[in-house]
């Protein structure tokens, strides 16, 4: 059987999501070929990928007709337009999130995917991060049994405005929950689908702010399932990024996922040392004993691998197999993300 060619792709932004989250996959050299990036001002990437091409524009990239996918990781509001252009342009897409802005448009980039028969994934890496792995493990386990209260985390401290303007000033795609709030929600629904009722709550405290800096999601499911959602900025102790009750007992995790830190650092994704939590980051099981007693189980977190979701890319293209994240997934979402909030 003839060997599967490699995927020659290109990213549109060689900033931070570019060179951390994209570029050492990509350039792996097995399953695909990093061709091109769009630098509009300094040009770094050729200083650790010689012989790659640094274009000025994406229209540049765009045109170039090697390119089979493109990765849309431009700033939030721009998602879409880059996403349409190069649909247009006959490439496959990989798209950052927030994959658009509201459900509309979502609508329409699948609608112009089937149209030009390319495929759109949309790049929800937080499904392989090591701490959410082990959640994601309890449940399917069942080792909780029934499935009472779930709060899911991010908190940071960050008092000053971010350098990325895009997330400060108040345009569609702004603020937390359009930052971290697609990765959670993926998470969520990932494991339970989509909720029956959902609210939106969220506040600005930030001096000068013109985006929330804080947000909670509240779903309920139809079992009574009830998940908590919060997005913060100014969290000066962070709480454990998953506690989930069930009627057998309870599991919390704090946030270890080391991948974003390693290659921040250098470090290659095929190091072994890749996506291993620290000793000390260990999940908590709390189990009730039929005497009432109390079980304590430590867990050691999954192996964190955003090279999983490449992989899932690479079928999808050459395999025609299905991408993890599903297109009725992201809507529901977007959906959720765009709902009237009740604002603090």
């Amino acid at each position: 059987m003839a060997k599967k060619k490699s995927i020659v792709t290109g990213i549109l932004s060689y900033g931070m999501s570019g060179r951390v989250f994209h570029a050492p996959f990509i350039h792996q050299k097995t399953r695909f070929d990093l061709r091109a990036v769009v630098e509009r001002h300094e040009k770094h990437a050729q200083h650790r990928y010689p012989g790659i091409i640094s274009y000025d524009s994406v229209e540049e990239l765009l045109r170039d007709e090697a390119i089979e996918l493109v990765i849309v990781n431009t700033p939030n509001n721009l998602h879409v337009a880059h996403a349409t252009q190069a649909l247009n342009a006959g490439k496959h897409i990989l798209v950052e999130k927030p994959f658009a802005t509201n459900s509309a448009e979502a609508k329409e980039l699948f609608a112009l995917a089937r149209k030009m028969d390319r495929h759109i994934m949309v790049f929800q890496n937080r499904r392989w991060d090591s701490d959410f792995k082990l959640l994601k493990r309890v449940v399917e386990r069942d080792t909780l049994g029934e499935l009472i209260e779930l709060h899911v985390r991010f908190d940071r401290y960050r008092m000053e405005k971010s350098a990325k303007t895009f997330k400060e000033t108040d345009i569609p795609g702004s603020g937390v929950l359009y930052d971290l709030g697609p990765h959670l929600l993926d998470q969520v629904i990932s494991l339970f689908g989509k909720p029956e009722k959902s609210l939106k709550i969220t506040s600005t405290h930030r001096p000068g702010s013109e985006v929330a800096d804080f947000a909670t999601l509240i779903l309920n499911y139809q079992n009574g399932l009830t998940v908590f959602i919060h997005a913060s900025l100014l969290v000066a102790n962070p709480l454990p990024a998953y506690v989930l009750h069930g009627m057998k007992g309870s599991f919390q995790k704090v946030r270890a996922d080391v991948q974003e830190d390693q290659l921040q650092a250098g470090i290659s994704p095929k190091d072994p040392e890749y996506g291993i939590e620290p000793a000390g980051k260990e999940g908590l099981i709390t189990l009730i004993k039929p005497n009432g007693d109390r079980e304590l189980r430590y867990r050691e977190a999954l192996k964190g691998d955003y090279n999983d979701l490449f992989n899932a890319v690479y079928a999808q293209i050459r395999r025609d197999e299905p991408f993890p994240v599903k297109e009725e997934e992201i809507l529901w979402q977007m959906e959720i993300l765009e709902q009237s909030a009740w604002n603090g």
